[in-house]
């Protein structure tokens, strides 16, 4: 009897030794906090509160102006007046961003008679436009728009560091320091004297219990440049290049009341327990050791009765246990560390003793098993997981969905129930996290297959019912219920398709509706507004010229827009006769050219034409192609950015000839390519240039009735339309 509780002692002895010794070496790698530094005056932490004091003597002592004298000193350089006046462009482009904020607005009120807001409107657009006006006539009214501003940071400036001037204080009352500027020999002092013969009679190895001296090794000054204040810049910072020499040091004396010697004095203590802890740790892990070969404990305790039992619970339902024991254990190595509350320590200590010693108990059991697991096939086959599966193989057809359905529900409950014990008894959570790997887990896996399959079905079959799409159900054997996902895939996909189709429709038919209205609408209004003016016989001659000129280009505008859309409309519905001949390519583009001479030599742009020297013959409907090339050639007139180059490119590949066409756009595009052939699709978002919006959308169309091809590739800014046309038999 004696030797069985010899026994058991020296197997508590051994788990309560390793214990502490693992837990004391774990939290001490984990958790140093530089104890191994000899002093609390060499640890980081320390290195920052003089960092911040450093910080506190530049922005209060050396670079410290009054609000007023900093105001005063403010210069406003000619560089700053530009870079103000420049900041969102020249006059014009200014001026311009400010006419398009406004456009739309005034537009509206406009369309809506809205005379007080339009009104309101202009007046705000026209007070902007004279201040942006005022900015580029005057600097000196620049400058008092910038000398406010600057004001308004040294305010902020100073309202931000008066609000640290309490910590400076409490700085000042741990430190002594006396600096001085080896360049201009200024003095930075709380000693009650700058004169250098009396800094060592303050500042000395018998009154301060720290003292550090600039320069420190080979010349190296203090520079406070290396210490910036968080709150200065460039501007609030003198002297930023200064070196200084001098002390920084902390009296013996020094108030404990003070956060900084809190600091100071709580590193004792906690370096002392550190050790303490640390050392213990290692001597205790060692002695445990020695204790655990001697009473050979590993072979003890998987050669115990409770091997057999433990053996026979499945090895991924011991992961469970085990891995949970194993998390707690964790949790409470990390925070046993905290020495400052020793009761709490020994408490955790005692949990910790628990919950490790059950841990490795199951580690030893489970060893010999997870070492064959990949070796010995029967392991595999005990598997709870596998096990589950052989019954729902077996079994699970047999059961109603309406029984599973309940047992699911009245797990859900439970757990439900169970989540707000802990809620109310956070220790409810020891008994809930098994509870529910043993119960719930179980009975999931044993009804999950075919109850799970056929909720699938059903949640799909109902979000499609409702216009939702659910991820693809998986298609599993041949089953009616297998037939009946597919089947449901497949309608699904069909809706997509169709709902993706209809969107596009609507979405397309309402942006022809809006775009079509608008474009027209614009040309006629001027119009109708012009011909009423012609009714006033008191108008002159040259005004009466004036309107109509404008009624003439107006009518030719609206022209082209109707006729571009019958023939958009006439490519649509396919209700178009092609009178295909033989036609050289070249000649073609050539002549396509040659219609814009004047207005490519007017304009800003470049173009760079790269075509064979020999004919490149296709069978097409030449004036339809020719029509391609012109809407092409335009859109690089209307759209490419000035002073740009535009290339044109003819080359024969295989049986095709290809056309590409690139330009530098001025309007940022879309990464949507798609959207470019759509019709009344511009460039220019804000439609004021001439053009239709459907020339892409009929280049495109005469292509596809050609059987040829036209992309659209988009880089940046970079525009390009590539053509593919079939070359004839020669």
């Amino acid at each position: 009897m004696d030797t069985k509780w010899k026994s058991r002692a020296a197997m508590i002895v051994w788990l309560i030794l390793f214990t502490y010794g693992v837990s004391g070496v774990f939290a001490a790698l984990v958790n140093d906090r530089e104890y191994t530094k000899q002093s609390y005056f060499k640890t980081i932490q320390f290195e920052e509160r003089v960092s911040q004091l450093i910080e506190y003597i530049q922005a209060f002592e050396v670079s410290y102006q009054s609000k007023e004298e900093m105001k005063k000193s403010i210069a406003i350089t000619n560089e700053e007046v530009e870079e103000y006046r420049y900041r969102y462009g020249d006059l014009a482009e200014q001026i311009t961003s400010i006419e398009q904020q406004y456009e739309e607005n005034i537009q509206n009120a406009q369309d809506s008679n809205d005379k007080n807001i339009m009104d309101i409107y202009r007046n705000e657009r026209d007070t902007k436009i004279k201040d942006i006006t005022k900015n580029f006539e005057s600097d000196e009214y620049v400058k008092e728009k910038i000398l406010k501003e600057k004001e308004q940071q040294i305010d902020e400036y100073y309202k931000d560091l008066e609000t640290h001037r309490e910590d400076y204080l409490t700085y000042q009352k741990v430190f002594t320091y006396y600096l001085k500027n080896i360049s201009t020999d200024e003095i930075y002092t709380n000693l009650p004297s700058k004169e250098s013969q009396s800094v060592d009679k303050y500042i000395n190895n018998k009154t301060m219990a720290f003292i550090r001296s600039y320069p420190m090794g080979n010349h190296n000054y203090l520079n406070m440049w290396e210490h910036q204040f968080s709150l200065s810049n460039d501007e609030f910072i003198t002297d930023s290049n200064a070196l200084y020499e001098g002390k920084i040091s902390i009296s013996k004396d020094a108030p404990k009341s003070n956060y900084i010697m809190g600091e100071y004095y709580e590193y004792q203590e906690q370096r002392k327990l550190f050790w303490i802890f640390t050392i213990g740790a290692v001597i205790a892990l060692v002695v445990s050791v020695l204790i655990g070969k001697k009473i050979r404990i590993v072979n003890r305790i998987a050669s115990s009765k409770w091997k057999a039992y433990y053996d026979r619970i499945p090895f991924d339902v011991a992961l469970i246990p085990f891995g949970v024991t194993a998390v707690i254990s964790l949790f409470l190595m990390l925070d046993i560390y905290d020495y400052s509350m020793l009761r709490e320590m020994i408490n955790l200590f005692i949990l910790l003793i628990l919950f490790f010693g059950v841990t490795v108990i199951q580690g030893i059991l489970m060893y010999p098993r997870l070492i064959s697991l990949f070796t010995n096939k029967e392991i595999w086959k005990t598997l709870l997981i596998a096990q589950f599966v052989k019954i729902i193989r077996d079994a699970f057809l047999n059961r109603k969905v309406g029984t599973q359905v309940f047992i699911i529900l009245t797990l859900v409950f439970l757990f439900g129930v169970g989540t707000i014990l802990i809620i109310i008894e956070p220790l409810f959570l020891l008994l809930y996290v098994p509870a529910f790997f043993i119960v719930v887990v179980p009975l999931f896996f044993l009804i999950v297959k075919r109850t799970g399959y056929f909720n699938e079905i059903i949640k799909n079959t109902h979000a499609l019912a409702n216009g939702h799409f659910e991820p693809d159900l998986k298609v599993v054997g041949k089953s009616v219920l297998a037939k009946l996902a597919e089947d449901i895939n497949t309608m699904k996909h069909g809706v997509k398709v169709s709902q993706k189709a209809q969107a596009k429709s609507e979405r397309l038919k309402t942006e022809l509706i809006t775009n079509v209205s608008h474009d027209l609408r614009t040309p006629l209004t001027s119009i109708i507004t012009y011909s009423e003016l012609l009714k006033n016989h008191e108008i002159t001659e040259d005004e009466r010229s004036t309107y109509l000129e404008v009624i003439d280009r107006k009518s030719k505008r609206l022209k082209v827009l109707i006729d571009d859309l019958f023939e958009a409309s006439k490519m649509a519905s396919g209700n178009i006769e092609l009178i295909k001949v033989k036609v050289d390519i070249v000649q073609l583009l050539q002549q396509a050219l040659a219609e814009y001479n004047e207005t490519i030599q007017d304009s800003s742009i470049q173009f760079r034409v790269i075509n064979p020297d020999q004919p490149v013959y296709a069978i097409v409907d030449g004036q339809k192609i020719w029509r391609v090339f012109d809407n092409l050639i335009g859109n690089i007139l209307k759209y490419s950015l000035e002073n740009t180059r535009a290339y044109i490119n003819v080359k024969v590949e295989k049986e095709h000839v290809m056309i590409t066409f690139k330009n530098i756009s001025k309007y940022e595009l879309n990464d949507d390519v798609d959207e470019l052939f759509d019709r009344f699709k511009r460039g220019d978002e804000s439609r004021n240039t001439d053009g239709s919006g459907l020339g892409l959308a009929i280049a495109k169309s005469i292509i596809d009735l050609h059987e040829g091809a036209l992309d659209i590739d988009v880089d940046g800014d970079l525009f390009k339309v590539t053509l593919k046309l079939e070359l004839s038999n020669r």
